[in-house]
């Protein structure tokens, strides 16, 4: 089944091309990563898929349905859900109350003032179940802004998760981080693709990252399309070693 299938998608600011006539599919439970150099238009990408951004030309279609024109939250509540570079989590509170606040959303209960026992228990199961396929069961009452970035990255997909996404977008999951907690967040994101198999994708620039993770790579260069295929075919590609590996000597 096709979880994700871009077609032909541009997107214009005035004069500047950003992406220009992109098509990229994603089968279901695959993990598919997007890299290309600073500027090569992945952000843009990442936000016609999740609806930040209209296409100028194009269409974007989600699990068999036309999302081009649905709004982020109409996405959301389809099973879309997204990280983002810089971490967006509420740091003056603990994992469990940033949790708590997408299950009770997920839940349809953000603006209720009292719950009743029977969905109170609901909330409580929705978070064990975020806090338990992240690992931070450990650290669920800690404040998130005391938290390592790495653990604040997984408290932030864990808030995601709360929305039972059938695609998962991770806008650069490893950004800013060292050797320890890359290889922390990396396994996070192995254990959720292969142990509950979520579809997800991915704009990373780590290349250890990419190549030990991802089942397709997509490489985009100035808002194009350069190459696209399993890690070993990118590795070899001698237009990605030029363009954006560095050409083999």
């Amino acid at each position: 089944m096709t979880m994700l299938d871009i077609r032909n998608v541009t997107k214009r600011f005035g004069s500047l091309v950003a992406v220009n006539d992109v098509s990229m599919r994603v089968e279901a439970g695959e993990l598919r990563a997007i890299i290309g150099p600073n500027g090569a238009g992945k952000t843009t990408f990442f936000n016609m898929i999740s609806g930040f951004f209209a296409p100028s030309a194009g269409d974007i279609v989600f699990g068999g349905t036309t999302v081009t024109k649905l709004a982020v939250t109409e996405r959301v509540a389809m099973g879309m859900a997204r990280t983002f570079q810089i971490t967006e989590i509420f740091p003056e509170l603990t994992v469990r109350e940033n949790i708590r606040i997408g299950v009770e959303s997920a839940l349809g209960f953000r603006q209720r003032f009292w719950l009743g026992k029977r969905q109170v228990a609901g909330v409580d199961r929705g978070i064990e179940e975020a806090l338990t396929h992240t690992g931070l069961t450990g650290q669920a009452d800690r404040l998130v802004g005391e938290l390592s970035h790495g653990d604040q990255r997984a408290a932030e997909i864990a808030t995601a998760l709360t929305l039972k996404p059938r695609l998962l977008l991770l806008d650069e999951p490893t950004a800013g981080m060292g050797e320890h907690e890359t290889y922390a967040v990396a396994n996070l994101i192995r254990r959720l693709h292969k142990n509950s198999a979520y579809t997800i994708v991915l704009i990373e620039h780590d290349m250890r990252v990419v190549f030990n993770l991802a089942d397709k790579i997509t490489v985009l260069g100035e808002g194009k399309m350069l190459a696209e295929g399993t890690p070993a075919e990118i590795a070899g590609n001698p237009v990605v070693q030029e363009a954006y590996l560095g050409k083999a000597e």
